[in-house]
């Protein structure tokens, strides 16, 4: 898991930031915004683990007190993986976004760029199409 999410939330920053260069002027993506909402699904990541860790110690060591443990941190992971889970999908957004804006050299809509959005959200698959044009992009 940690593989499989740290190259695509890799891959999601190198596209969303290499590409900013390359976007025409007058046309402003909220890329602050994209690097916060990148940043969230990091710390999800970390709470979830350490909630695992801290589960799994305490029902191994036979404490009572694991159950309210993992009881109270569920109450903080629930609501952060539904916000990370629409991280992820303005994630996917912005940069399927930028990749069109890019190729286009205009400002787009939603309709110009959905194809982008669901290759890239079948991600190990939708890459192997959108990598050549980043790289076509990147070397013209």
């Amino acid at each position: 898991m940690l593989l499989y999410l740290g190259t695509t939330l890799g891959w999601f920053w190198s596209v969303g930031n290499g590409l900013q260069k390359y976007i025409p002027d007058g046309i402003n993506l909220k890329i602050k915004k994209f690097r916060i909402f990148l940043f969230i699904p990091v710390v999800y990541l970390l709470l979830i683990f350490l909630l695992f860790g801290v589960a799994s110690y305490g029902f191994s060591s036979g404490s009572n007190a694991a159950g309210g443990t993992v009881g109270i941190l569920l109450l903080f992971i629930i609501p952060l993986h539904l916000f990370s889970m629409f991280c992820m999908f303005y994630l996917l957004y912005f940069v399927s976004k930028t990749i069109k804006t890019v190729e286009l050299k205009r400002s787009v809509t939603f309709s110009d760029f959905v194809g982008e959005f669901f290759m890239i959200w079948f991600f190990p698959i939708g890459v192997w199409f959108i990598q050549p044009r980043i790289n076509k992009i990147i070397s013209n």
